[in-house]
């Protein structure tokens, strides 16, 4: 495994692949680290960084969107003058959109797995317990410290793990939507699901390859939310997005 490298200041580490400049970007999903990477970008010209709050990167200082995580990433991308072929899964495939639609001269081509692009029908409700405890909290009836134990007791397995600003974090984006994100990128996007995606039902990703202007859809047979990753298809998915990269752009 490659060793980390300090980026940004040590605002941001991640680890680079192969022994040539990076044309690829890794952005992994929620509570992983650029390790999951190793075997897609074995060998290959590629830079897979640990996310502001996990891995090595320490957290952002406030609740940051999918918006933040990609103006955070673009100051570095930028520094290395290229167009690069962007890697996003699960969570990082949110904020790989964002790069797309808000840094496009940065991004060449998109491999999405996993994302969670749109909704398949309304935001659930919280359960009725929650909204009850909530609702006693409004009025001053329980104690903040009685309402933190009721969002533990009913939150997501993510939201349990996770503590303090990256808490907030992932409240904001899991109520992020990006139809309109995905009908203003104009890169092409390869949509690289697993058949048994429980986590994200491959619905989603049909459905968003029918916005996107340009784009492909993979269906990898008995893959699920993280097999994908270590898929030969998702390696070959991959060696083609780079094949897409254009000459590097003019430094700013």
């Amino acid at each position: 495994m490659p060793p980390l490298s300090q980026l940004d200041r040590g605002q941001l580490f991640g680890a680079f692949y192969g022994d040539r400049p990076p044309k690829i970007i890794g952005l992994h999903g929620w509570g992983r680290s650029h390790k999951d990477f190793n075997l897609a970008f074995s060998g290959m010209a590629a830079l897979a960084v640990d996310l502001p709050g996990f891995g090595a990167s320490p957290p952002p200082s406030d609740a940051w969107g999918s918006a933040e995580y990609a103006a955070f990433l673009a100051e570095t991308l930028s520094s290395m003058g290229e167009r690069f072929a962007v890697v996003g899964h699960s969570f990082g495939g949110r904020i790989a959109v964002r790069l797309a639609q808000l840094h496009p001269d940065l991004v060449s081509s998109l491999v999405l797995t996993g994302t969670p692009l749109l909704r398949l029908g309304d935001a659930p409700r919280s359960p009725v317990g929650y909204r009850f405890v909530k609702k006693l909290a409004r009025l001053g009836l329980v104690s903040e410290e009685r309402l933190d134990r009721a969002r533990r007791r009913y939150g997501s397995a993510d939201y349990r793990s996770s503590n303090g600003v990256m808490r907030d974090v992932l409240v904001r984006v899991v109520n992020e939507e990006y139809g309109t994100v995905l009908e203003q990128i104009r890169c092409h996007v390869t949509l690289v699901w697993g058949s048994e995606d429980t986590v994200v039902p491959i619905e989603i990703a049909s459905r968003a390859r029918a916005i996107l202007s340009s784009a492909a859809l993979m269906v990898l047979e008995g893959a699920d939310h993280y097999s994908v990753l270590e898929r030969h298809e998702f390696r070959e998915a991959i060696e083609e997005a780079e094949e897409r990269i254009e000459s590097p752009r003019t430094q700013r």
